[in-house]
């Protein structure tokens, strides 16, 4: 925990509440007021990003192991942005709801990109060893 300032653990905390309070007032009013409204795909975009936001009251306590949760955050606002958003607004197609989705999501690419200790993230997912894939005899756990 020594690795990560307080501050930035601060920083974190902002950044999980911020998810919270967004989705919340954004999604839970879809989700729970008229559920029948929703597509298939809607619904599951709706059902994910609730997901997203219970998931970030975690984040709240435990800012830095729920890091997987803002990675995620950060990858598929950028996957949007590319995929979607970047075509749109090339052939002049950004408009209405895809102005709002594309503002929101280069608005999270950069807030979710300064919120992120990338040292730690660094230390902790790219160079420590990941966990072992199989049953050592050396284990004091029984298999199951």
């Amino acid at each position: 925990m020594d690795e990560v300032s307080v501050v930035r653990l601060y920083v974190l905390r902002a950044t999980y509440l911020l998810i919270v309070v967004g989705v919340g007032l954004m999604i839970w009013p879809l989700l729970l007021g008229a559920p029948e409204a929703a597509d298939h795909f809607r619904g599951v975009t709706w059902c994910l990003l609730s997901t997203v936001a219970l998931l970030a009251v975690l984040g709240i306590r435990y800012p830095l192991k729920m890091l997987p949760l803002l990675l995620f955050e950060l990858i598929w606002k950028a996957t949007w942005v590319i995929a979607i958003g970047l075509p749109r607004r090339g052939a002049g197609q950004l408009d209405g709801a895809f102005s709002e989705t594309w503002f929101a999501n280069v608005m999270g690419l950069v807030i979710f990109t300064l919120a992120i200790p990338w040292g730690y993230v660094i230390r902790r997912y790219v160079r420590e060893p990941g966990d072992r894939w199989s049953w050592s005899k050396a284990s004091n756990r029984t298999a199951p």
